[in-house]
């Protein structure tokens, strides 16, 4: 009679584990962006020019130590120490196959907007897909004319140095369920919000600039308040309107420094800033007023290490 209960029970546990199974995997199927015309159309280089300097892409994607036309080839290979292991960033040049010249602008989204593959696979969120899940996506239809014109490179892309378990990356598609939100993160006048989508979206600030929990999620209540360096190299400052933050700089000082890399006190940016401000000094003026705008706009929060 025992070994009729026992196996009942066992029975029973095992129809719970996997029905519970079946609605993970039905929650965390990889997601598309919906096929929207705009993903026919050619793109413009020219614009799609600006997008890459705002994105930041050569900073990630290009060789290690890479200068001046050498950044333009996105061969990529430099590592990105975290919490979870080294994330490696892979080549995106136009090679169709060591790259991505194969996809098409509508895969380009898929990856930038859902951090999913062309094969249908979760990336990893060191990819900034959470941020860039607020872009246009005439932007991507953009950059990837802009990305189709640059030198191939025919250097494969290197696996992640990441534990065993993070590699199955159906486990990807849980964290999406909990901190995946292209929904605007502050709420600012009509005026601000070419700001915000250069800082909330494109130019994924809050990546480096915004502490993470346990399980890399960005905590939003303390949104741009600064957080450890991934590297392990110190701390990445706070860029709120705190006194903690950047309380005592103008409009007119973030924009500049956004240009020159030099601030109020006649410091200079230096580290992974150095390469953000090489980028930044390649946008418009108008651009760099409207990113200083959003930056002034924010909640200030103090700066919690």
């Amino acid at each position: 009679m025992f070994d009729n209960i026992s196996s009942r029970k066992i029975l029973a546990i095992a129809m719970l584990l996997g029905v519970a199974f079946a609605i993970f995997w039905i929650l965390t199927i990889p997601k598309t962006v919906p096929d929207f015309d705009v993903f026919a159309n050619t793109g413009d280089p020219v614009k799609g020019e600006e997008v890459f300097n705002v994105g930041g892409c050569a900073s990630c994607h290009s060789a290690e130590g890479a200068e001046a036309e050498d950044k333009l080839i996105l061969t990529g290979g430099r590592r990105f120490p975290s919490p979870f292991g080294t994330f490696i960033a892979p080549n995106i040049s136009p090679d169709a196959e060591f790259g991505i010249g194969s996809w098409s602008s509508h895969d380009l989204a898929n990856a930038m907007m859902q951090g999913t593959s062309p094969e249908g696979k979760h990336y990893f969120p060191a990819f900034p897909y959470v941020s860039y899940a607020r872009m246009n996506p005439a932007d991507i239809v953009d950059l990837k004319a802009f990305l189709d014109i640059l030198p191939a490179s025919i250097e494969p892309t290197q696996d992640h140095d990441i534990p065993v378990i993070f590699k199955w990356r159906r486990l990807m598609g849980g964290w999406k369920l909990i901190f995946f939100d292209p929904a605007p993160v502050i709420a600012v006048p009509a005026e601000v919000e070419r700001g915000r989508y250069l800082v909330e979206g494109l130019g994924h600030c809050s990546e480096c600039h915004t502490p993470r929990n346990p399980i890399g999620g960005l905590v939003k209540d303390l949104w741009m308040s600064g957080a450890p360096d991934p590297e392990g190299k110190g701390f990445v400052p706070n860029i709120t309107p705190h006194e903690d933050g950047i309380a005592s700089w103008t409009e007119t000082d973030i924009a500049y420094y956004l240009s020159t890399g030099f601030t109020p006190e006649f410091d200079s940016a230096g580290g992974l800033m150095a390469e953000v401000i090489d980028n930044t000094s390649l946008l418009s003026e108008a651009d760099r007023n409207a990113i200083a705008a959003y930056l002034k706009a924010i909640p200030p929060h103090p700066t919690r290490k």
